[in-house]
C-alpha cells in the first residue's frame, strides 16, 4: 500500500539535518535506552501522558508537541527527528491528526512499531457541526460503541470518509520502501475524520487499551507490568467517564449547550446528548480563520438558542473569542478558565494531565450551565 503523503512539507533545512543527525544516531545503535529500556515517541501531549501512564520509568519517553502547541500545523525539530530515529514504537493519536507525520517519518528514517491509538475508536465523519446541530442520544452513543467493537471491519473506522470542505484529502504518493508491510503500518491517513478524539474519556479507554497492547508486545518490554499499568489507568479513566456523565446528567439535555473555539468537541457532545451550537472557527483545524459571515452566524445562534457562554481554548488566542461573546452578550471563558483542547496544559496546571484536562474542562463547561459539578474522587484529584 503507498504511503500517503501530507499537506506540509518538512523545510529542506530540517530534512538535511535530520538525514545528519539520523545517521549519527544509528550508528550509536537505535532500539534502547542507555539502560536498555524502551524508547518511545508520542506526537500529542495527550498520548505523551497516556503512554507515561502506562509505562512509568520503565520506558524512556519522547513527547513531540510540548504544551501549548498545534498539533495542525507542528514542524519537528532536528532533536525530535533524531528521537524518532531511535525509538522503538512511536504511538500517534491518528484519525488524521498529525498531517505532517509521512514526511516526519521519512526524513527520520523511524522503522520501529507505528500504533494508531485511533484504530479501535468509532471516528466522526469530517462534517463538523453545523450551528444548532442536535446531539446524539446515549441510546445512539451505546449503539454506535457496541457495532464498533463486535466489528472487526477497519472499514467501519470511518476511513473511508469524504473530506471536509475545511481539510484537504491527502493526495497518494509513490513509496520509496521496499517493504510493503511497514508501508502499511505507516499508513494513518483516516480521510475527513474528526481527531479530537480525546475530548470523550470512553473513547480513550479503547486508546489506552490499543496502546498498552502494543507497548506489552514490543521486544524488551514488561509485559505483565504493561498489562498491569494499562488496566489501573483503563480503570481511572472508567471512573472518570463516569464522573463526566453524572456531573452533565444533572442539566436538562436541552440546556446542554456549548460554544468553543474551535470544532473540537463533538466525541464528548456525542457521548453527553450535549448539542454544540457553533464554534469560533468552524473547522477541526486550530489555524482556521473565520470569515465575517461566520462571526455575524455564530453571534445570531447564540442569541436564539440560549447560550450562557463562549468557551475560548488555551493554546488559541481567544481574542475573536471574546469579541463574539461581547456581541452576543454572554460571558466568555479565557485565560486560566480556558479549556483545554488540542493540547493538554504546562506542568503545575490542572489540565497538565489528561485526567486533569477533563476534569478542568467539565467543571467549567457544567458551571456555566448554573449548576455544580459532582464532588470529584480522590482518585481523580491531583
Amino acid at each position: 500500500m503507498p504511503r500517503l503523503s501530507t499537506r506540509i512539507a518538512l523545510p529542506a533545512v530540517v530534512l538535511a539535518s535530520a538525514v545528519a543527525l539520523a545517521g549519527c544516531s544509528a550508528s550509536a545503535g537505535a532500539g534502547a535506552g542507555d539502560d536498555g529500556s524502551l524508547r518511545i515517541v508520542a506526537t500529542t501531549t495527550q498520548m505523551g501522558d497516556v503512554v507515561r501512564e502506562i509505562v512509568g520509568d520503565d520506558a524512556e519517553v519522547t513527547q513531540l508537541l510540548q504544551p501549548g502547541q498545534s498539533a495542525h500545523s507542528y514542524d519537528p525539530t532536528p532533536e525530535a527527528l533524531t528521537a524518532l530515529a531511535n525509538a522503538d514504537v512511536l504511538v500517534i493519536n491518528g484519525a488524521g491528526l498529525e498531517e505532517w507525520l509521512d514526511d516526519t517519518i521519512e526524513a527520520s528514517g523511524f522503522d520501529g512499531e507505528l500504533v494508531d491509538a485511533s484504530a479501535d475508536v468509532h471516528l466522526h465523519e469530517g462534517q463538523g457541526h453545523e450551528h444548532g446541530e442536535e446531539g446524539h442520544s446515549e441510546e445512539e452513543h451505546a449503539e454506535e460503541e457496541h457495532a464498533d467493537e463486535a466489528s472487526a471491519d477497519p472499514a467501519a473506522s470511518g476511513a473511508s470518509a469524504e473530506p471536509a470542505a475545511s481539510e484537504s484529502a491527502n493526495e497518494p504518493a509513490e513509496s520509496e520502501s521496499a517493504d510493503e508491510h511497514a508501508e502499511e503500518e505507516h499508513d494513518h491517513d483516516h480521510g475527513g475524520s474528526d481527531p479530537h478524539v480525546w475530548s470523550d474519556p470512553h473513547q480513550v479507554v479503547h486508546m489506552a487499551e490499543t496502546i498498552g497492547t502494543a507497548i506489552a508486545a514490543a521486544d524488551g518490554a514488561d509485559a505483565d507490568a504493561i498489562d498491569a499499568a494499562t488496566d489501573a489507568y483503563v480503570a481511572q479513566l472508567e471512573e472518570l467517564d463516569a464522573w463526566v456523565h453524572g456531573s452533565i446528567d444533572q442539566v436538562p439535555a436541552e440546556q446542554r449547550l456549548l460554544v468553543t473555539n474551535h470544532d473540537t468537541f463533538s466525541y464528548l457532545a456525542e457521548a453527553t446528548d450535549m448539542t454544540i451550537v457553533g464554534s469560533v472557527m468552524p473547522s477541526f483545524d486550530d489555524n482556521a480563520e473565520p470569515s465575517a459571515a461566520d462571526i455575524d452566524a455564530l453571534v445570531s445562534a447564540i442569541r436564539d438558542s440560549g447560550v450562557r457562554a463562549v468557551f475560548s481554548e488555551t493554546s488559541i488566542d481567544p481574542q475573536i473569542a471574546e469579541t463574539i461573546a461581547s456581541e452576543a452578550d454572554v460571558q466568555v471563558y479565557s485565560g486560566e478558565d480556558a479549556l483545554y483542547a488540542d493540547s493538554l496544559g504546562a506542568e503545575g496546571t490542572p489540565g497538565a494531565t489528561y485526567v486533569g484536562s477533563v476534569v478542568h474542562n467539565v467543571t467549567l463547561i457544567v458551571e456555566s450551565w448554573g449548576v455544580e459539578p459532582l464532588p470529584v474522587p480522590d482518585t481523580l484529584a491531583e
